[in-house]
């Protein structure tokens, strides 16, 4: 039986999470309490106090459960357990009730597509041999050629190379990421019922919510004949495609959902789904997963058109579906958004993330990032973006003001994405690297030894200890602005003011709430704004009651005319 569950932070409602601001924790990269190099469960405990002054809603913990690291934690052998490197299953419950004690609901990750290779299904497929029941549970399959000795198809998996390993008696089984990583079968009863027994098991447990990781991909069409690469890339992706997104993953989640459901409060849950816009809202319809992320601003341009037309979207979009949006402009898989952001436009059409790709493959020169206008410019989006109707998502680390770490030595990656390319991708090892806490010490306070990746000398001046001194740091604009969020935060819509200008955004929330952004080069005056609250750099006061928003700036104004 499990530990009594801790019990559920006070003045709960059933949809929390519409407008929360959730905090991703990478627990390897966020605190390490037994000073072995890796942080833990017990780390993030004693920093408990630290996420409860920063004002968030909710944590977001990324995968803790027993895992060889293949990837990053996302190989789970064990979906009811703690990785002991991580801690024990009283550990979890002494952080739930920690952080439940300060107000904080607590999201897992649920990663339901693959385990690892060291899970038992799976040792236990290997064993039993071809055609055997405990084979069912995966997706075997026998090789093609001659003599079986190619595999069944030629798909190429997410992080590079083939998605098919063989195993020493001839067949081959899928794996739509790392090799360690077999694809689960989820036409089969017992995966289903088991993934319920694990829902079952963490919400008694105290969690609040759930993150389903690439949850457009459990269910899959592996009827013979496969196709080709080419064929499954040609196929329109509208509910019946045999690889992703299909309308019978709907049913999985339907399941879920009363799951969860039958808990008082409801379990909140949001989908990791990579899909067209127009089918993320079957994600977030209620009688699905409830909310899905929008990754669209991870790909996004600082740009006041390009944002205007994202927000206008996904609103619509969430409207819908019945749910709230989501935000998010960094997270563990991709570049932070501080380092997007300072990489200035080639004008050769590319998009941010394939800028940054290029910059971590040339090992990150200096010369080729404006670290002050990054800086800038993600202090504006983010006020921009915790503005917005929804929920925000933030990843450990930026509320620092940290840049992506470049410069990792090969020797010293993690990411298999780095390996299984030959290096031809870096990775996302620069994005989980562990915190500063302090300007000094080995780890900059991370632990008592170093950490398990590389930090840079310019950690020191990110650190937690150093930006708590200085009013005017990041870390202060983050607790400022979450703390003014909590008390504007009205009814979920917002409307557009026209400003004039192209690189200048306006909205007004309800209760004269008013959000500019200032993307551009040059200042922007504005009147009925009402008293400036927040501001991501200096704004200045005029007569009459107007304001000044600096260029490549953000200002949160109350009390202004709605």
């Amino acid at each position: 039986m499990p530990a009594p569950a801790a019990g559920t932070p006070p003045g709960d409602v059933p949809a929390w999470w519409r407008q929360a601001v959730v905090y991703q924790v990478y627990p390897r990269s966020f605190a390490d309490a037994d000073g072995d190099g890796l942080g833990d469960l017990a780390g993030i405990t004693r920093r408990a106090d630290y996420l409860a002054a920063l004002g968030v809603d909710a944590v977001w913990l990324s995968p803790f459960y027993p895992s060889a690291l293949a990837d990053g934690g996302y190989d789970v052998a064990d979906y009811r357990d703690v990785d002991p490197r991580l801690g024990t299953l009283d550990d979890f419950d002494a952080l739930v009730a920690a952080l439940h004690a300060r107000g904080i609901r607590v999201v897992v990750d649920i990663v339901p597509n693959h385990t690892s290779d060291q899970h038992a299904w799976f040792r236990e497929a290997l064993a039993a041999g071809p055609g055997s029941p405990a084979r069912d549970r995966y997706i075997f399959r026998d090789g093609s050629g001659p003599d079986g000795s190619e595999p069944p198809t030629d798909w190429e998996s997410t992080f590079g190379g083939p998605a098919w390993d063989r195993v020493p008696d001839g067949q081959w089984y899928l794996h739509s990421f790392a090799p360690e990583q077999p694809d689960l079968a989820w036409d089969h009863p017992e995966v289903r019922a088991d993934f319920v027994r694990t829902l079952r098991f963490w919400s008694d447990r105290g969690v609040d919510g759930f993150r389903i990781d690439v949850a457009h991909m459990l269910t899959k069409d592996l009827t013979e004949p496969l196709p080709s690469a080419a064929e499954i890339e040609a196929l329109p992706r509208d509910g019946n495609h045999p690889l992703y997104d299909r309308d019978d993953v709907h049913e999985v989640y339907a399941e879920w959902r009363a799951v969860l459901d039958s808990y008082d409060p409801p379990r909140a849950a949001v989908a990791e789904a990579w899909v067209d816009s127009e089918r993320v809202p079957l994600y977030a319809r209620p009688e699905s997963l409830g909310q899905s992320f929008n990754f669209d601003l991870l790909l996004a341009e600082p740009d006041a058109a390009e944002f205007r037309r994202i927000i206008t979207d996904n609103l619509a979009l969430a409207a819908r579906s019945g749910s709230s949006s989501t935000w998010v402009l960094s997270n563990h898989d991709v570049v932070r958004h501080a380092t997007r952001y300072g990489i200035p436009p080639t004008g050769d059409g590319q998009a941010p993330r394939e800028r940054a790709a290029d910059w971590l493959l040339a090992g990150g020169p200096e010369s080729a990032l404006d670290r002050d206008r990054g800086l800038r410019l993600a202090r504006a989006a983010t006020l921009l973006v915790l503005g917005l109707p929804g929920s925000t998502y933030l990843y450990q680390g930026e509320e620092l003001g940290l840049h992506e770490v470049a410069g990792i030595p090969g020797e010293q990656r993690q990411d298999p994405t780095f390996f299984r390319t030959g290096g031809a991708q870096v990775g996302r090892d620069g994005c989980r690297v562990p915190l500063p806490w302090t300007a000094d010490g080995d780890s900059f306070g991370f632990g008592d030894g170093r950490a398990h990746l590389p930090q840079p000398a310019w950690f020191a001046e990110h650190a937690v200890d150093a930006q708590e001194a200085d009013p005017g740091s990041t870390l202060a604009l983050y607790r400022r602005a979450l703390a003014a969020r909590r008390r504007l935060q009205g009814a979920e819509r917002l409307t557009w003011v026209e400003t004039g200008r192209d690189d200048v955004l306006h909205y007004v929330r309800p209760g004269g709430w008013h959000v500019v952004a200032n993307f551009g080069d040059e200042p922007y005056p504005v009147a009925g704004v009402g008293e400036v609250v927040v501001a991501s750099a200096p704004a200045t006061a005029e007569l009459g009651g107007g304001v000044v928003v600096p260029p490549r700036a953000t200002v949160w104004g109350a009390g202004g005319e709605g």
